[in-house]
């Protein structure tokens, strides 16, 4: 048995978003003998999901763990990249993914969701906009997904995600929206009523910075008095240990990670 690192992540036409993954994944702290790869969704040439499977293949690897660097279980691409692993036999949405060629067994880790540790980088992420938080309350804001089940698993792992960097900076209260659908306006409203002398903290969940942080976000919250620099989750070497800690929970002896 010979294992290796899978890391799956969307891809971007902007290199430096694929630049700042790969540092990610080139500095998670693994055995020489355990080879890692970091691959893409889509958009990235000769570095997509089966150039990944054939290299570490070529290297000897039996059992391929791969970890899927998404903010969320509800992301319905999660649900073409598990039947694309042939993990699931068929997707639940439509994808253009076709099963890939695999002999290695696979291992299929969890995305982000409410992960302490990423709680603790979003809350590093907004320290300085921090004054006063008994004072304060936070809306953090995903993608999300109109779709059915994915709109569920999305709602809940934020939820529970804005919860905990609440109680970690020991803010007065905490909401959540998604991007899609639109609630953005509506969970200000919400906090505006339930706490109407507080400041607003927006707390952005994305890998990197680029047009939703920049441009998307801020138009949403037009007209709304708050609180934003629109850092992401990456860079932070919080990440790659975020994913060598999903990697142990896949390896038979941990020892094998020493």
């Amino acid at each position: 048995m010979k294992y290796g690192l899978l890391v799956i992540s969307h891809g971007s036409r902007n290199k430096k978003w694929v630049q700042l993954v790969d540092q990610a994944v080139d500095e998670v702290q693994l055995p020489n003998f355990i080879p890692k790869e970091s691959s893409f969704l889509e958009l990235v040439e000769n570095r997509l999901i089966q150039d990944g499977i054939y290299r570490l293949e070529a290297k000897g690897v039996t059992d391929i763990i791969v970890i899927p660097l998404f903010v969320s279980s509800g992301s319905t691409h999660l649900d073409e990249i598990s039947y694309a692993l042939r993990v699931t036999s068929k997707p639940t949405l439509e994808t253009d993914l076709e099963p890939m060629d695999i002999n290695a067994k696979i291992h299929l880790g969890v995305p982000v969701d409410d992960d302490p540790i990423i709680a603790n980088i979003l809350y590093e992420r907004i320290s300085d906009l921090s004054k006063n938080p008994q004072q304060e309350v936070l809306c953090l804001v995903g993608h999300g997904s109109k779709e059915k089940g994915f709109y569920a698993r999305w709602r809940s792992g934020l939820d529970s995600l804005a919860k905990r960097v609440q109680m970690i900076g020991n803010f007065a209260g905490s909401e959540s929206a998604m991007l899609l659908p639109n609630q953005v306006p509506c969970k200000i409203k919400v906090l505006n009523k339930k706490y109407p002398e507080y400041k607003v903290i927006i707390v952005p969940l994305f890998l990197s910075e680029g047009y939703f942080t920049n441009e998307v976000i801020p138009s949403r919250l037009r007209g709304f008095t708050y609180l934003y620099n629109g850092k992401p989750i990456l860079p932070d070497k919080k990440i790659s240990q975020w994913i060598k800690q999903q990697v142990s929970k896949h390896i038979d002896s941990k020892e094998d990670l020493l």
